[in-house]
């Protein structure tokens, strides 16, 4: 019998030494949590306690920092330069383009917080009272704060160096190849698959708490909708249902599966997004939106920087020192992802794309469900979307679409949407993995997509199971801890990356970092 070409045998792309550091470091966090999970939460979060008290900080100015190199990087001439040869375009169409790394980015968090957030910030805001008009006001700043350009710098920064050196330059798409113009050919080395093993860890771990987030807030809404009990193990159920429709996806490929449920995903928070524009209170939603970038911009600088050093409250170490660890954590996922989607587009595209585009997004998508829902809070006679958060973040934005006419049907088109990030998010993560492991490769045998995506579903269930919300709880606390060394890596990579741009003068003039 003849011998399946290579590119086709089972796990004929496997890089051995990545897949058995990975499949270790996952299954000891897995038998840890499952076998001392009361151990395990205590260590992470004295690590969290640790990081936020003595090292927070250092998130606050890196993450900065990336603003504004990524600013100086698109306006300067090396904006022009393509992520591949001279003679490459864009593989995807803008909008599908953009549909798809908005879906990996944030699409499912942002539908889980886009009400709770700024609900909590009302009611418990850094400084002063909480619950008065004023604080409202400033909620929504605080959370453009948390999903705008700096949420988004961290993934460019990330993303656009892949893509670079990966397109430009003909290195293998993983994270390892940023370190080539500091390291040279020992990327292929030892040192090179310690990076590479931290992204999947980062990325299995952050998605899988992402995962935990979605089945919870879907089976608040087949609650809502069709009376499905609250727990544990629906929520697994939920995950495995999921999943069964990722690894279909994943099988499907980028350019049939993922782009296509993406561009659906997109439409659908478009048509919602619209809807709760007009049916809630909408002249007053355009003027907060003014005011809320207006505030957000006039406090950019004083926000990027400040640590609650005289408030003597424990507000930025739970929201922003932890967002921003968080978003680095993810970065490996987010931006090797897009980086895979982006080959042929400019550096100047790139940043424009995945970085302003997508913070404008964030700023209407909060203002329309965060806005209406403190509209209804404050000027709506306590509507009770706060006392409801306070119980279960879960129930935020059910509780508003209550408020606001044909909710049976908003609530459906919600609970839709929350599933087809869910698969989105699952899906993008599983090419993330499965290049990681395939020193890079971008296609790969089918069934090893399947088993990577699999192992994303096993380990968020596994954490609900073993814990429920505190078991995912302490996961973020384990990504924020994660994100440490990651900030370091996304570091080099603003500096890596400039050195090789400094051999460029023109986009017809490339002068290869690599050896060929």
């Amino acid at each position: 019998m003849r011998d399946k070409p290579r590119d086709e045998r089972f796990f004929a792309t496997v890089n051995p030494t990545v897949f058995t550091a990975s499949a270790l470091i996952v299954g000891g966090f897995l038998a840890f949590g499952i076998l001392l999970p009361a151990q395990a939460t205590a260590l992470f979060e004295a690590v969290h306690d640790l990081i936020t008290a003595y090292l927070g900080w250092s998130y606050l100015v890196v993450v900065t920092f990336f603003v504004g190199f990524l600013i100086w990087l698109g306006l300067s001439r090396y904006g022009r330069i393509r992520l591949g040869q001279p003679g490459d375009r864009p593989h995807f169409r803008f909008s599908a383009w953009f549909a798809m790394l908005f879906s990996a980015g944030m699409g499912i968090g942002l539908v889980f917080w886009s009400v709770a957030e700024p609900i909590l910030h009302y009611q418990n805001p850094p400084t002063g009272p909480g619950g008065t008009r004023e604080a409202a006001g400033q909620a929504m700043i605080y959370s453009f704060f948390h999903w705008g350009l700096h949420a988004w710098a961290v993934y460019v920064v990330l993303g656009l160096s892949v893509a670079y050196f990966s397109f430009r330059h003909q290195l293998p798409l993983t994270i390892r190849s940023i370190f080539y113009p500091l390291i040279g050919d020992r990327i292929h080395g030892p040192i090179g698959h310690a990076i590479d093993t931290l992204a999947v860890f980062g990325t299995l771990f952050g998605l899988a708490t992402s995962l935990g987030f979605g089945a919870m807030q879907l089976n608040t809404g087949l609650n809502e909708l069709l009376g499905m009990p609250v727990g544990p193990v629906w929520q697994v159920g939920i995950i495995a249902t999921i999943t069964g429709f990722a690894v279909v996806s994943v099988i499907s490929g980028l350019d049939r599966g993922l782009k296509w449920l993406s561009v659906f995903n997109l439409s659908l928070a478009l048509l919602l997004l619209a809807f709760i524009f007009m049916a809630g209170p909408s002249l007053f939603l355009i003027r907060f939106l003014l005011e809320s970038v207006g505030g957000y911009f006039q406090q950019l600088v004083g926000l990027s920087l400040s640590t609650g050093a005289m408030q003597g409250t424990q507000w930025h170490e739970d929201w922003t020192m932890f967002y921003w660890g968080w978003w680095i954590a993810w970065s490996p996922f987010v931006g090797l992802f897009i980086a895979r989607i982006s080959r042929g587009r400019t550096i100047r595209e790139f940043i424009v794309g995945v970085l302003a585009l997508p913070t404008l997004f964030v700023f209407a998508w909060l203002t329309v469900f965060g806005g209406t829902a403190l509209h209804l809070e404050v000027f709506g006679g306590n509507a009770g979307i706060a006392a409801a958060v306070s119980e279960d973040t879960t129930v935020a934005l059910y509780r508003t679409l209550d408020a606001l006419p044909w909710s049976t049907l908003t609530s459906a088109l919600a609970t839709l949407l929350i599933a087809t990030y869910f698969v989105t998010s699952s899906d993008s993560g599983t090419f993330v993995v499965d290049s990681l492991i395939s020193r890079g490769a971008t296609h790969s045998p089918r069934r090893q997509r399947v088993i990577w995506g699999i192992t994303e579903g096993a380990v968020a269930a596994t954490l609900l199971l073993i814990g429920g919300e505190t078991a995912l709880q302490g996961l973020q606390t384990g990504a924020l801890t994660a994100g440490l060394p990651v900030a370091v890596i996304l570091v080099v990579c603003c500096f890596s990356l400039m050195r090789a741009l400094r051999y460029e003068s023109t986009e017809s003039d490339i002068q290869p970092i690599a050896r060929k």
